[in-house]
């Protein structure tokens, strides 16, 4: 009889979701910007790049989008195309169960999101049926309505969630981000809600300010700090 072997077990894996018309390409100094806690030194990366696709609120222009949004900003009597967020769902879905299929343990699959990549990221976690490490949501929203909560899987419940969202934010207005937690904590999961002065910039020159946020308040989270 040969011996048994044992695989090494594989580091956290993140998928960073970026917002609309941005790249993933764009997004990825952001794997040397999050803090070398000793449960992420090890991390792995995924910075994928939404379809292009025309887009209601910007009166059709095409531009990377993983889903349609009709009105800008964001509240909460704005139009939710739930039907084009599960489709996106599905692809997030495809990478994570690529992953674990791989050979990561589920709980150290991490989803993190900015604007429209943070609603995307807070929909796939609460569709996943396993419970994931966490997902971290900057200044996004809740992409459906609150009879959605019937979807939610019961491991889901169980992944935790770091919601930051920037107090100036005109895009997104703080009180989504408030809404949102609102709504997790209906469902019963571990989340925390942290408010950043400034406002979170969705595009372009976002880079140094995505800096000081995570390190300032990611480290200050308890959730994903366990190794």
């Amino acid at each position: 009889m040969e011996p048994a072997t044992s695989r090494a077990p594989r580091s956290r894996f993140v998928v960073w979701l970026h917002g609309l018309g941005d790249t993933g390409r764009a997004n990825e100094f952001l794997a040397d910007s999050f803090p070398t806690t000793a449960a992420f030194a090890d991390a792995r990366w995924a910075f994928p790049t939404a379809p292009t696709a025309p887009v209601t609120c910007n009166r059709g222009m095409l531009m990377p989008s993983w889903f349609d949004i009709h009105d800008a900003p964001i509240t909460s009597v704005s139009v939710r195309d739930e039907e084009d967020v599960l489709r996106a769902v599905q692809s997030v879905h495809a990478m994570i169960d690529r992953e674990i299929a791989a050979g990561t343990n589920p709980q150290d699959v991490f989803v993190f999101g900015l604007s429209q990549g943070g609603a995307l990221g807070i929909a796939s976690v609460l569709l996943h049926p396993k419970t994931l490490g966490g997902c971290a949501v900057f200044s996004g929203f809740l992409p459906f309505n609150s009879s959605f909560a019937v979807r939610v899987t019961a491991q889901a419940k169980k992944t935790p969630v770091l919601w930051i969202h920037g107090q100036a934010d005109s895009l997104i207005p703080i009180k989504e981000g408030r809404d949102g937690i609102k709504f997790l904590r209906g469902l019963g999961m571990s989340c925390e809600f942290k408010r950043w002065v400034e406002k979170i910039l969705h595009r372009s020159g976002r880079e140094g300010l995505i800096r000081r946020v995570s390190r300032n308040i990611f480290l200050c989270s308890n959730l994903f700090n366990s190794s």
